[in-house]
This record gives C-alpha cells, sequence and structure tokens, in this order.
C-alpha cells in the first residue's frame, strides 16, 4: 500500500512510498482511509519525533474494511474517524477500536478527519477548566484548528470567550463560532480561564490576568519559546490561581463520538481552510507552518 513516510532528504521531511500492509491486532479494525488532517505538533516536530521511513498521521478517516476480530467496534462498512500516535497517513490503518467513533450519515469524512487530536484537545480542555458559564475564557492562537474548536467548545458551554489572534485577518469567522471578543493584544479585564496553544512569553502574560481562584491551561507551544513566570511578583499579588500543562486523555473514543454526532448535528465546525489530495501534501505542511492557514488542512487520499 503506499503511505506517506518520514524521509529527511525530502521536502518537509514526507514523501509518498511503498510500505507493508498492517496486521490488525484482536481489539482493531483495518480501517481503508479516505482522508487524513494535519496537526501543527506533528509536522513542526517530525524529525525529532519520526525515524526515516515511519508513517506520521494522528488523524485519519475512512471505512472499515475488516471489523475487530474480538467484536469490539464497528462492523465492516461503518464510516469512521482514527486516532493514533503514528500510521495515519496511508490507505490503510489497523485502529484500536477505543479510539475511532463512526461518522453519521451526510457528513463528510474530510470534516470528520479533522476531529480526533484538535477537537478532543479543546474539548478536553474545556472540561479541564471546570464550570465556565458566564465566565470570561481566554482562548490564545484562536485562529488555528485547535484554537477554532476551543472557542466553539467554550461558547457551547456558557463562556463569554475572548479569542486571541496575531491579526485581525487572522481572526476572521471567529465571532461567527462565538467568541464575544476577537483581540490582538490582552486588555486589563480579568480571566476565569485560559486555554493556551501558544506559550512562551504570551502564557505568562495571560496567566498574569488571571482572577483568583482561575485556572490558565498550556496546551500547545506554537511560539516555540519557553515561559518564564515570575513567582515572587504572583505571591505578592495574593490569591491563588493555577498553572498546568494539559495532555490529552486516551482512548478518544467517546470523546470523538460525541465531537461527531455535533457535527452530524451541524453543531459543530471543523472550519477546514486547506483541502487538497494527499500528493500534495508539502503544500499543505508548508501552508500549516507559515500560518496560512485558519483552522485545519485536510488531505484526500481517493
Amino acid at each position: 500500500m503506499r503511505a506517506l513516510v518520514h524521509d529527511p532528504a525530502a521536502p518537509r521531511g514526507l514523501r509518498l512510498a511503498e510500505v507493508p500492509e498492517p496486521v490488525p491486532t484482536a481489539s482493531q479494525a483495518l480501517v481503508g482511509i479516505k482522508a487524513v488532517s494535519i496537526n501543527f505538533g506533528e509536522v513542526a516536530y517530525l524529525a525529532e519525533r519520526r525515524e526515516p521511513g515511519e508513517v506520521p498521521g494522528w488523524d485519519a478517516a475512512g471505512v472499515v474494511l475488516e471489523p475487530a476480530a474480538d467484536g469490539s467496534g464497528p462492523p465492516a462498512g461503518a464510516r469512521v474517524t482514527t486516532f493514533g500516535w503514528r500510521d495515519g497517513w496511508a490507505e490503510h490503518r489497523a485502529v484500536d477500536t477505543a479510539n475511532l467513533a463512526v461518522v453519521p450519515d451526510g457528513v463528510d469524512l474530510g470534516a470528520a478527519a479533522a476531529l480526533p487530536v484538535a477537537g478532543v484537545t479543546a474539548l478536553q480542555a474545556v472540561r479541564a477548566l471546570g464550570a465556565v458559564l458566564g465566565r470570561r475564557v481566554l482562548v490564545t492562537g484562536a485562529a488555528g484548528g485547535v484554537g477554532r474548536f476551543a472557542v466553539q467548545l467554550a461558547a457551547r458551554a456558557g463562556a463569554e470567550v475572548v479569542a486571541l489572534v496575531g491579526s485581525p485577518a487572522r481572526g476572521a469567522g471567529l465571532r461567527e463560532l462565538g467568541a464575544a471578543e476577537v483581540v490582538t493584544e490582552l486588555t486589563g479585564e480579568p480571566l476565569t480561564g485560559v486555554l493556551d496553544n501558544v506559550g512562551g512569553p504570551l502564557l505568562a502574560e495571560a496567566f498574569a490576568h488571571l482572577e483568583a481562584g482561575g485556572v490558565a491551561l498550556a496546551v500547545g507551544k506554537a511560539s516555540g519559546e519557553a515561559t518564564t513566570i515570575d513567582w515572587e511578583a504572583e505571591r505578592l499579588r495574593g490569591g491563588h490561581r493555577r498553572l498546568e500543562p494539559f495532555v490529552i486523555s486516551v482512548p478518544l473514543g467517546d470523546d470523538l463520538a460525541y465531537l461527531a454526532r455535533l457535527l452530524g448535528r451541524g453543531e459543530l465546525d471543523p472550519q477546514v481552510d486547506h483541502r487538497v489530495p494527499w500528493e500534495r501534501a508539502t503544500d499543505a505542511v508548508d501552508a500549516l507552518l507559515s500560518r496560512r492557514i485558519r483552522g485545519k488542512a485536510v488531505l484526500d487520499l481517493h
């Protein structure tokens, strides 16, 4: 079968190649992949996380070719969206049934492919903030894949969402997704929660805007910069505030199924902004890494 493999000598470290067919375990379904989505983290750190010849890919959607031998998961022919830490960018994928969800009829598989990492990260991060009804929640990097899901899901939970973006153009469409404010810099108004996708000095600045009892979650590090907090200044400020690293919890199946249902009811927009055949994967990676994509990038296999 064909797959996108890591090749350090190829543009953006990726090339199409022939690789062996996957062999599912008893708890895995064999899925014929139709579309995949690209996440910033998996391509920005591709060389550090993948060996030459390995198949990357976290998110992929397609059709079940062979159901799991242990009887778990959907039957052959079911349309599904899937997650795994590798092997997604291939024509066939063996995936644990706990990490897939059925895609409702009428939902495009390219849209469903955008859900796993970005959508579930946003969902779990919003949950980790606790009750946000009527409270100001900041989403940094709000124009990205995780950010646009987070804006929608936090607004759905009742938060007054402040969407922070790098430029006014990057903020296009965020009010329609539920943002109460779209800003390019922080104001002095206090925040109850922060979902930070950028890191670096911005995370420190956002943390300083938290009111007593607030929580900031370090979700991503798109800036590539480390964050320094002046803890003595925080002690002098008084009040208890939390800053925590966010790590996605697996398996993702239940959360994926919830997001797929929202998608099927038209209550969630995957914000697919860039969609090309997988033969043009390097074009999509270039666009993603250069911040030219607002939302998600999807590759179609067939």
